[in-house]
Order: structure tokens, then C-alpha cells, then sequence
């Protein structure tokens, strides 16, 4: 059996306004004509949050300026509060704009400056230990493929347990619905994951 998730004017809304920004030409045509979406195994559908004032309207571009020394290696930042990631490439040719999942609460997020250590294409996944400890439910290791909460692509950084991740969840971005990392539509960290290289600067304000 087939259902429509979240299929509410709000979340059409929310597609039709990131399409503007996103310099992906069939962004919001595609993600309005999903029937059915892949989710999270180990997290039921997010709620509905209420509304939120800098969620879509703080959701726009940035000047790399105001946060970074220079784009030596390339730089990505991530806001928090807008729930966008901005990637600069080090000669400024490119940048790109991608909607992103946020952690749950402030207890998990995590600011500041790391940079990418590591990345995997197809990567597996592990719960951290307290992760475990909040949900002793959960299998202690997936590998890679449709289940895996790290989608198809990951960005390790610095700081242990912290990616930049895909996820197969289509519901989760551009809502607080991770344990600490910043997560993407799989089509948006396949992209990124082909323009960063180890050693790409993070800044997560």
C-alpha cells in the first residue's frame, strides 16, 4: 500500500520557494510529484513543527565574506537557524544553496569551525554510545543501501560522530530531525560530495 507524506501546503510551499534559490532546474517539480518517499527505520515520521519566523524567509544567499579568512580548499557553511547549507568553491566559480535537516535540540548541536576529514561514497552506519543509551532498540551497525540513515553519500568532519550526510527520508530536510548532524536530499550530497575534497573548510553557525 502507497500513501502521500506530508503533502500539506506548508511543505509545497517550502519546495516551491527553495526552487528559486537551488540551482537544480526541476527542484520543487520533482520533490511535489513524489507518491511515496523512503523513510528513516529507526525514527518515525517527524511531527509538524509550528511556524517558524527565519525558517523560508532567512533561507537565501550569502557572501562567504563575513565568515571565512579565504576559500582555501573550498568552504562550506552551515546555518542552523535558516536550516541551509552554502558551499563556495576556493576559485569562487561556485556556489550552491541546499535545504538541510538540523538536530533535534540545542542539547545536540554543535557550532563552530571543523573542516571534511573523510569522505565515503555508499557509507555505513553505527549509533554512537549515547545514542544506544536513548535507544537500546536500535541495531548496532547498517550497512550501506537503502536503509542507512547516512543516505548514499558522507561528509566526515573533524569533530567524531559529525557528518554531512544524504538521507533516504525525504521528510526530514528543512526540519530539526537529526542527533547532531546536518543531512541532505541524496541528489544535493551527491553534488556537494563531488565538489568538496578532504580538507574543505565547515563553519556551522
Amino acid at each position: 500500500m502507497t500513501r502521500r507524506l506530508f503533502d500539506t501546503p506548508s511543505r509545497r510551499q517550502f519546495l516551491a520557494g527553495s526552487a528559486a534559490l537551488v540551482s537544480a532546474p526541476a527542484f520543487a517539480e520533482e520533490k511535489a510529484e513524489e507518491a511515496e518517499v523512503a523513510y528513516d527505520p529507526l525514527r518515525p515520521p517527524p511531527e509538524p513543527e509550528p511556524p517558524v519566523k527565519r525558517n523560508i524567509s532567512s533561507f537565501r544567499a550569502k557572501n562567504w565574506r563575513p565568515y571565512f579568512d579565504s576559500l582555501r580548499n573550498g568552504a562550506i557553511l552551515v546555518d542552523i537557524d535558516s536550516r541551509a547549507l552554502h558551499y563556495w568553491s576556493e576559485d569562487e566559480s561556485t556556489y550552491r544553496l541546499f535545504p538541510s535537516s538540523v538536530p533535534l535540540s540545542d542539547d545536540l548541536t554543535r557550532r563552530g569551525r571543523t573542516k571534511v576529514v573523510r569522505k565515503v561514497d555508499g557509507p555505513s552506519w553505527a549509533p554512537t554510545p549515547n545514542m544506544l543509551k536513548r535507544n537500546p532498540e536500535w541495531p548496532k551497525f547498517i550497512p550501506p543501501g537503502p536503509d542507512n540513515p547516512l543516505g548514499s553519500h558522507a561528509l566526515y568532519l573533524s569533530w567524531k560522530f559529525y557528518r554531512i550526510h544524504g538521507t533516504h527520508d525525504t521528510r526530514k530536510i528543512g526540519r530539526k530531525s537529526s542527533n547532531g548532524c546536518i543531512g541532505l536530499y541524496n541528489e544535493h550530497i551527491a553534488q556537494l560530495f563531488e565538489m568538496t575534497k578532504v580538507g574543505t573548510q565547515v563553519l556551522l553557525i
